[in-house]
């Protein structure tokens, strides 16, 4: 189905402004292809209206894409290794002006590049996500925006900082073992050799759980079983981290509030020692995203608002994208949401400050015909929810 712009009703009190600022539908269409395909539907029915895509992300998968194409810049390669420590390659993002990058850490520390071999919880690290961004600070950045989410592994971050000159000794002064697996050996940090220019820019870290670094609800109990570890690989994990914090600790105290601050078991504790060694910020994706982009200014005169996701649920509203861009629309505005599932109802929607949610799926499909299809999908339902927008203010 598409919309003929000749036989909508246009508003006859004026032309709305409309910003559409989507997530990825993951698997099946990224944050930019789903905010044209926004985009297309809203013109349909508003051809004079002012448009404007800003695609966005949750500082999760998609987060690099989103921001390259709001910058408008192309993306960089460079030689890494992966969680294993096999020869990789990865992309970053620099900002038009040079000044900040963008690296999604599961570039090189992803599960996705290590799934054509058994995975080794214990074994897989950071490094190469180290060597990005020195590669980034070749550049001359002056800001790190990392995004951690997708990880394989739980070091701590420790192989970040290795890659960046930090040396992790056990009690005979040797290098302890890559992973998490070798954390429970380690006896001192060295940061002696550590690249000044790392310690020098500001780093801000995007988390989108707020779980601890140890404990039931920490990062090797909640998400080393997705990387392979069994429960007992889960108990060397969790006491490493802990021993990691005691040893990056200047006191006991610090030790525990380092264990108990929420979002430091992210990507298997990455924040714990990058905020330790570089004074990392640690912030919600969204938010990070949102300053980026600059999403505030972008919604400031929006009278509709066309965002969404691949599944829309209660979860989407507590830091995700979605709440993001309701968050900072203005109270007149309508917000609009497109997803490939709705879970809430109507009025769970109103009391939320959605004024609708509409599925793409207009009947039963199954998700691969829905994949397929996806950004014309977008873009019909985008146009039917404009349409009825218009009704309205005709």
């Amino acid at each position: 189905m598409s919309y003929d712009a000749s036989t909508t009703q246009a508003p006859s009190a004026r032309t709305p402004r409309i910003v559409c600022a989507p997530d990825s539908f993951k698997g099946s269409a990224s944050a930019p292809a789903a905010a044209s395909a926004l985009a297309r539907g809203a013109r349909a029915v508003f051809p004079d209206s002012s448009v404007a895509e800003l695609p966005f992300a949750d500082g999760g998968e998609g987060t690099l894409d989103a921001l390259l194409a709001v910058w408008g810049t192309r993306p960089r390669t460079v030689d890494t290794v992966d969680a294993l420590g096999r020869p990789a390659s990865a992309a970053f993002g620099v900002s038009p002006d040079g000044s900040t990058a963008v690296i999604e850490a599961a570039q090189a520390n992803g599960l996705p590049q290590v799934s054509d071999v058994p995975l080794q919880p214990e074994r897989a690290d950071t490094y190469g996500v180290g060597l990005i961004v020195s590669s980034a600070l070749d550049l001359g950045v002056e800001e790190i925006l990392l995004c951690i989410g997708g990880s394989a592994s739980t070091d701590g971050g420790v192989g970040i900082a290795a890659a960046l000159g930090a040396r992790f000794t056990d009690a005979s002064g040797r290098p302890i073992a890559p992973g998490g697996g070798g954390l429970a050996s380690l006896a001192s940090v060295d940061t002696s050799g550590l690249d000044e220019r790392a310690r020098s820019v500001r780093w801000r870290i995007a988390v989108d759980v707020d779980n601890p670094l140890t404990g039931p609800r920490g990062a090797a109990a909640v998400f080393g079983p997705q990387k392979g570890a069994d429960p007992e690989s889960v108990t060397v994990l969790d006491t490493g981290l802990g021993h990691l914090a005691e040893v990056l600790a200047g006191s006991a105290a610090e030790a525990e509030t380092f264990a108990t601050t929420p979002g430091f078991g992210a990507a298997g504790g990455i924040p714990l020692t990058l905020s330790t060694l570089f004074g990392a910020e640690v912030v919600p994706g969204s938010t990070m995203v949102a300053e980026a982009v600059g999403l505030t200014a972008a919604l400031a005169q929006a009278d509709i608002v066309l965002t969404g996701e691949g599944s829309f649920d209660s979860q989407s509203l507590g830091g995700k994208v979605v709440a993001a861009v309701r968050d900072r629309a203005p109270a007149s505005a309508r917000v609009i949401v497109v997803a490939g599932r709705v879970g809430l109802s109507p009025a769970e929607c109103r009391q939320s400050g959605i004024t609708a949610a509409l599925s793409i799926a207009a009947g039963p499909a199954d998700l691969d015909t829905l994949s397929e299809r996806a950004e014309a999908l977008i873009e019909d339902t985008a146009a039917h929810a404009c349409a009825l927008v218009a009704a309205g203010m005709g």
